[in-house]
């Protein structure tokens, strides 16, 4: 009797669902527009979008007026377009980013339904839907979350191929897989096939499935990739004969294997990433995965790939020399289908929601109230002029643990009663917590996006006026400001850039400062100390405005210039 009862409070309801997922939705892209943009990637990824939409060249991208090839443009292509369509602005420089990661959370529901069961897709889906990483990444303006969408819809198309009995089917969702994999790589690069091609190789053979090659439809795939990546890269390449070397050897080969670019990490670099951007379903994860290498040895296990999917993943970026938080967000959505599998299965047998589920969501209330303890740490990295920002962003702390400890608590009170509304309360409390304290960010971020400044001063500065960026690469206020900057001295990322194209910046301070005396309308942008500097070589400038991170100068005789 008390088997059945389980059995029949863990049924889906439709009409809830269907009102959980409007309400998620409008949290999820309601939220776009609260936060202004800050560096690095947000600012660089909305700007170069901002410039291939003023220029109209959609085949060489540019950051800051230079020729920017570090990644391929179908992000900037979709933000370029998102500027046209409603115009330029913060959540349309994150519309694509949301987008992507939110009809993943949906692609991941359909395929965990249709490869296991309706529930374990329902499962699958709010675990990710609730994982603080994916969470968080969805609301950045950064490549990491397109490129994870296309990755995980190239593996959701290929769990489908492989479980479908109908051979139409396979075919149709093994050439999605292919098209996915070439807007995977027209996202980030080659890691768009690369990743595939390597779990799919370790999976054959720790699987020891050869068969599984014959139907991957290789030839036809091939020629589609090809149809839909090769048109940009010929073209880019036509026009930049420098671009292949640059993109294929710096940014790919040596980004791998050398230090150049100061992101290195030890070998557990991802790991602390993984436990907190996977955090409330961690518990969760090892049964799943032990679930998964039981059931390795069936003619095709969903589940050991998606476990040979973290596992590479995992593997690949960890030995790498070039490690960033981002790189492992692909991994989330095949451990949530694995955890949704291993929810679902313990729903049915009527075990899953026992005391270890009891005692994991009174843990995380605990954990929430221990919270409150720490709140006097969050400003003593403040600096002196941003400590009232700071304060401000305790308030949407508490307001995150107030959230996460009421439905840890619901959790506990419908686990007996109600398993599958308690797992949707535990998801529910996670989602909330992390969108309310990533949202009230803006608090802390918008003195580092310059917005302020940029509102003061916007209006007063002339549209044709030559602006100088001194040995200061800002990533945010050249967006705002809707206009590019001349690099001087320190190039920063925009090495490659100047070097193709030397005469649109100034390699040394000493030229500048020849230059400044010259262009009597000019303005520049630098840091305060610079500015100070400046001053004291008595260089002729007038500051127009400040933050406590930037300065912004004209030349003395640009007013009466500009007036002539």
């Amino acid at each position: 009797m008390q088997f059945g009862q389980i059995r029949q409070s863990s049924t889906l309801n439709p009409v809830t669902i269907l009102i959980l997922v409007l309400i998620y939705a409008l949290l999820w892209f309601g939220t776009l527009n609260y936060r202004h943009l800050i560096p690095s990637d947000e600012g660089r990824y909305a700007e170069i979008a901002r410039e291939m939409l003023v220029t109209g060249d959609w085949v060489t991208p540019r950051y800051n007026g230079y020729k920017y090839f570090e990644k391929p443009p179908l992000q900037i292509w979709a933000t370029a377009t998102a500027f046209n369509l409603f115009g330029i602005g913060d959540w349309q420089a994150r519309l694509w980013t949301a987008l992507t990661g939110f009809l993943t959370i949906v692609f991941i529901g359909f395929t965990g339904a249709r490869v296991y069961s309706a529930r374990a897709g329902w499962l699958a889906a709010i675990a990710l839907a609730s994982s603080p990483m994916w969470v968080i990444g969805g609301h950045i303006n950064s490549l990491d979350m397109g490129l994870s969408a296309f990755l995980v819809t190239a593996l959701c198309s290929l769990l489908l191929a492989q479980t479908s009995r109908n051979s139409s089917d396979t075919r149709n969702w093994m050439l999605a897989c292919w098209a996915f994999m070439a807007l995977a790589t027209l996202s980030k690069g080659v890691i768009g096939i690369a990743i595939p091609g390597m779990v799919f190789i370790v999976y054959s053979i720790t699987a020891w499935d050869w068969k599984i090659w014959k139907r991957l439809h290789i030839i036809k795939g091939t020629i589609l990739f090809l149809a839909i990546t090769a048109p940009w890269f010929v073209l880019v390449a036509q026009r930049n004969p420098e671009f292949l070397e640059f993109f294929f050897i710096h940014e790919h080969l040596q980004r791998f294997t050398q230090k150049a670019h100061s992101r290195t990490g030890p070998i557990y670099y991802f790991i602390p990433l993984l436990l907190l951007g996977f955090l409330p379903w961690i518990a969760q994860a090892p049964e799943a995965l032990v679930q998964a290498w039981r059931e390795r040895n069936r003619e095709f296990s969903s589940g050991w790939l998606l476990t040979c999917w973290f596992a590479v993943i995992m593997g690949f970026f960890s030995v790498s020399q070039s490690k960033l938080p981002g790189y492992i967000i692909p991994v989330f959505p095949a451990l949530a289908m694995l955890v949704g599998h291993s929810l679902d299965r313990n729903l049915g047998l009527g075990n899953a929601l026992g005391l270890s589920w009891r005692l994991q969501a009174l843990f995380f209330a605990i954990l929430g109230g221990i919270g409150f303890f720490f709140l006097g740490e969050v400003d003593k990295q403040a600096r002196p002029d941003e400590i009232e920002s700071y304060a401000q962003y305790i308030y949407w702390i508490v307001a995150a643990l107030i959230t996460l400890i009421v439905f840890s608590l619901l959790t506990v009170m419908q686990s007996k009663r109600n398993g599958l509304g308690s797992i949707t309360s535990f998801a529910c409390g996670f989602f909330l917590c992390a969108i309310i304290a990533g949202t009230g960010h803006e608090t802390l971020g918008r003195a580092v996006s310059g917005i302020d400044l940029v509102e003061r001063v916007k209006s007063s500065i002339p549209e044709k006026v030559n602006f100088y960026s001194i040995r200061i690469l800002d990533h945010t206020v050249p967006f705002y400001l809707g206009r590019t900057m001349i690099m001087v001295e320190s190039p920063n990322e925009l090495e490659f850039g100047v070097k193709q194209e030397p005469e649109l910046w100034i390699s040394t301070f000493a030229a500048f400062i020849e230059r400044w005396k010259e262009d009597q309308t000019a303005y520049a942008l630098m840091v305060p100390e610079q500015y100070i500097e400046l001053q004291k070589l008595n260089i002729p400038m007038q500051e127009v405005g400040r933050d406590s991170r930037r300065v912004i100068v004209k030349h003395p005789d640009s007013q009466s210039n500009s007036t002539k």
